[in-house]
């Protein structure tokens, strides 16, 4: 796998650190555990900065354009699939929001649930069909290219993953 298909994946470690917590917390509170908003908010800010805007980004501003420029070396095109389902990962994520803003638990659990269980089944997607269908396809020149354009991305966004990172590190414990 080229470097910059290997950092997608590694920031999909990430993300389904964040979620397994989420599903862990849903559960707790589907059996009548206290709801841990303050989880949940920080949750919500981990999934809006790091999981769309700095690794979505990635995918759409970047992979998913070569791969729209360069569609005939692919058998098929899942992009636009990927695009519904981040979609509907930012549906689900305003639904956890507006439960919590509204103090409606079953509606943030809805959100979060949906948002989780969408992710695990989108990032496998990725991880085992997408990446290396787009590390097949796309020449080293592109792939080059695009790991410069997530170095650069990496750098925008260092302060704000610093952040993030205490959140993940956080989850560990």
């Amino acid at each position: 796998m080229s470097k910059a298909i290997e950092m997608l994946i590694d920031e999909h470690k990430n993300i389904l650190k964040v979620i397994k917590s989420l599903l862990e917390q849903c559960s707790k509170n589907e059996k009548g555990g206290e709801m841990n908003a303050d989880f949940y908010r920080s949750a919500v800010d981990f999934i809006r900065n790091y999981a769309d805007k700095f690794h979505h980004a990635k995918e759409e501003d970047i992979l998913f354009a070569e791969l729209n420029k360069d569609s005939a070396n692919l058998h098929c095109n899942p992009t636009q699939q990927m695009l519904y389902e981040h979609d509907l990962g930012r549906q689900f994520v305003k639904e956890l929001q507006t439960g919590l803003d509204q103090d409606d638990p079953a509606k943030a659990l809805a959100g979060a649930k949906g948002y989780a269980n969408l992710l695990k089944d989108h990032i496998f997607k990725e991880d085992n069909i997408l990446y290396p269908m787009a590390d097949e396809a796309l020449s080293d020149k592109i792939k080059d290219e695009m790991l410069e354009k997530f170095e650069k991305i990496g750098k925008e966004y260092a302060e704000a993953n610093k952040k993030i990172g205490l959140f993940i590190s956080s989850l560990n414990q």
